[in-house]
């Protein structure tokens, strides 16, 4: 693993790359979560699987850069798009998905392969209408095209803003505690893991501001699902059967909009990805990229 820090602009992204060579894949992780949530094992498993892999801190959180930028109320933004507004956030989707664009160039990855969980897999989604030069594929894991139907339960939301823990051991906890919730019961809870990335992501850097301020972005990116539908990125959607914090309506719908879409569902997963689920979801991004490719060159 090789890691370093891109100058972009205003901010500088921290990432890691894993591997020398293969299709070159970006993971895109989630909501307020550092590039560790993306485990290394897994990393080491998409290596294997034929991929250099990389991961990266998005603005605002970890070992990237952190913004003085004011911090909307979360309660205030959710409640301006139940009602059909976009409010201005600090930063968009768009604004992160550019960091993306920005970090293939400077890494010199060219055209990839691209993975998103989560918030994740909706800057890839932007990513791959407003830089569909650099994206081959698109695997958009839990995550959603955007509007108001697809609401989480009131238990996930709560578990998702809980008071940020103010040590290492508290930061492991929590995120054991809330991938306990929203994680799903179908497969082994990985709590040790859990921990330690909670932990480490903790030591690396906590930053609850920027945590809120990705909501903002969320909540004040404008809903993307007529786009969506113009999109020729191939794209793997994969999505748990016991998400409550984005329905599988979500997942389902953002595979019947996109024009070549795979929908891969998964009994029993919730908002999260176990261990367990690793070699489905490695086989199933390297069929998918294998299958792009062999496209691309038709």
């Amino acid at each position: 693993m090789l890691s370093g820090r891109a100058k972009l602009g205003e901010v500088e992204i921290a990432y890691d790359v894993f591997g020398t060579s293969g299709r070159p894949l970006v993971l895109i992780m989630g909501i307020g979560a550092q590039r560790v949530f993306w485990d290394d094992q897994m990393c080491e498993q998409l290596v294997e699987a034929g991929f250099r892999v990389a991961r990266f801190d998005h603005r605002d959180i970890g070992e990237s850069s952190r913004l003085d930028a004011p911090v909307p109320h979360p309660g205030r933004m959710l409640a301006l798009r139940m009602l059909g507004v976009t409010a201005k956030p600090p930063y968009t989707l768009s604004d992160m998905a550019s960091d993306v664009a920005q970090l293939i160039r400077t890494i010199g990855f060219g055209k990839s392969h691209i993975v998103g969980a989560s918030m994740g897999g909706m800057i890839g989604q932007h990513l791959a209408l407003e830089h569909p030069e650099l994206v081959r594929s698109l695997t958009s894991i839990m995550s959603t095209p955007g509007g108001r139907r697809y609401l989480p339960r009131p238990f996930a939301l709560k578990a998702l803003f809980m008071p940020p823990p103010k040590t290492a051991e508290e930061a492991g906890i929590s995120v054991d505690n809330l991938f306990q919730t929203i994680g799903g019961h179908a497969f082994p809870h990985d709590s040790d893991r859990l921990r330690a990335i909670g932990a480490l992501s903790h030591e690396r850097g906590a930053n609850p501001r920027g945590f809120l301020r990705h909501f903002a972005a969320i909540m004040g990116t404008a809903d993307r699902r007529a786009k969506l539908r113009t999109s020729q990125v191939p794209t793997l959607v994969i999505h748990g059967s016991s998400d409550p914090l984005i329905p599988m309506s979500a997942g389902k719908a953002l595979a019947r909009m996109m024009p070549d879409a795979t929908w891969l569902p998964i009994s029993g997963m919730g908002h999260g990805l176990p261990s367990a689920v690793w070699p489905v979801v490695v086989r199933a991004i390297a069929r998918h990229a294998e299958r792009a490719d062999a496209r691309a060159t038709v």
